[in-house]
């Protein structure tokens, strides 16, 4: 599941992580892969590039093995850590042959995972694709405010290319309200026009504005874990409660 939004600040490496632990919470196989070469994914959950023996570069070279290159963090999920070593990925793979589906490949022959969440950077390059390429399905996080709509219409025009280049299946797992706040009129208006357009691609969790999010990543560790009375945590155990209720029924409610 690549978690993407092109348009930055929209709380998509929190959900990312937070979501990630959430479902190994629930006792899912989880793999979370940080694509971001500035790597707050990684920071997130409290590794720092001198805890890294192998980098993402190596994988994707083909020099080191997916199980020797992650991280086991709690509550118990593993991490494909990232560093600026992605930023040189980039630049090579963009004279390969296979640029936009190695990850894919990778993904391929070593994923044992119930859940793999990628979460790619804010822009649209060539790692973006090599996680939409890879991805059965995306998750996209949006603020609720004027001009979430005009990042959500080049998304769709990004994934319906990259159906048309080669990931046929890949779908939209859904779409999350985050930094939400029902007491303004702005937020609610979006809101309204959102289930106007997606209807049953909206999950109905959203994910509130709270400190507790917002101060967890400082402290290296997903807020379930942070502080698992606060709102923001409990809302995030929510959204994973209802990604696996959709995933358990047959494939009609979204797509």
């Amino acid at each position: 599941m690549a978690v993407a939004n092109q348009k930055g600040g929209v709380g998509k490496t929190t959900t990312a992580v937070n979501l990630a632990a959430a479902l190994a919470s629930a006792d899912q196989a989880v793999l979370l892969i940080d694509l971001d070469p500035q790597g707050n994914a990684s920071t997130h959950v409290g590794i720092t590039s001198a805890d890294q023996k192998a980098s993402s570069w190596d994988w994707f070279e083909g020099k080191t093995a997916l199980r020797d290159l992650v991280k086991k963090v709690p509550p118990g999920m593993d991490v494909v850590p990232s560093n600026s070593d992605l930023t040189a990925i980039e630049v090579r793979l963009l004279n390969e042959e296979d640029r936009v589906r190695r990850l894919r490949t990778l993904l391929n022959s070593e994923n044992s995972y119930d859940y793999v969440i990628v979460d790619c950077p804010p822009t649209l390059n060539v790692l973006t694709l090599n996680a939409l390429m890879a991805a059965s399905d995306v998750l996209i996080p949006m603020q609720c405010e004027y001009f979430a709509l005009e990042g959500l219409t080049a998304l769709m025009r990004t994934i319906e290319a990259v159906r048309s280049a080669g990931n046929p299946k890949l779908k939209i797992d859904g779409i999350i309200r985050t930094m939400y706040d029902p007491r303004n009129k702005l937020t609610r208006a979006v809101s309204r026009q959102l289930f106007d357009h997606f209807k049953t691609q909206m999950y109905r969790t959203v994910i509130p504005r709270n400190v507790r999010v917002a101060e967890a990543p400082s402290y290296g560790q997903p807020v379930n874990l942070y502080d698992r009375r606060s709102r923001g945590a409990i809302a995030h155990l929510a959204l994973a409660q209802e990604m696996l209720r959709r995933h358990a029924q047959p494939e009609t409610n979204h797509g």
